[in-house]
């Protein structure tokens, strides 16, 4: 410690020692103030809260792109079944059982493999006929999603 000579009167002159460097010296410690720390807080709780709405619109609009993906795979499976066999699958297990999938995809939606099936009646535009000789009677003509939810553009998913 420095002892400071003064001369004079007053304030002055009553301080007759001065403090060492960066105690009490006047000089502002590091660090923030809690206010500097809730603007802060405040100005990432508005950017989160412009954010979350934006990032759930992105994750509903994937699933329904995997939704439309998987139901595409799946009658493009179909069709080719009956390009190769002349008829239609049994089952959507029999497309895995004779190579024309490695497992079934699952439908975004439920969260599950549980897709719905429409057979083949004859009666329903666009369903081939069945190869001479084939028989053809039954098997799975196409697919539908089992989620009983409605879509961004207002269609129901078990529609697709």
């Amino acid at each position: 410690m420095r002892a400071v000579i003064q001369k004079g009167f007053g304030a002055e002159a009553t301080k007759a020692t001065r403090a060492p460097e960066g105690l009490g010296s006047g000089r502002r410690e590091a660090g923030f103030t809690l206010m500097e720390l809730m603007v802060v807080v405040a100005i990432i709780g508005i950017l989160v809260s412009m954010a979350v709405p934006t990032y759930r619109s992105a994750v509903e609009r994937a699933k329904e792109t995997v939704l439309r993906q998987n139901l595409y795979v799946l009658r493009d499976c179909i069709d080719q079944y009956y390009a190769d066999k002349g008829k239609y699958p049994d089952s959507l297990e029999a497309l895995v059982d004779e190579g024309y999938l490695r497992h079934l995809p699952v439908d975004p939606m439920t969260g599950h493999s549980d897709w719905v099936t429409v057979p083949y009646t004859g009666a329903e535009p666009g369903q081939l006929e069945p190869t001479e000789g084939e028989g053809g009677g039954g098997g799975i003509w196409d697919v539908h999603s089992a989620s009983p939810g409605t879509a961004r553009d207002g269609t129901k998913y078990a529609d697709w």
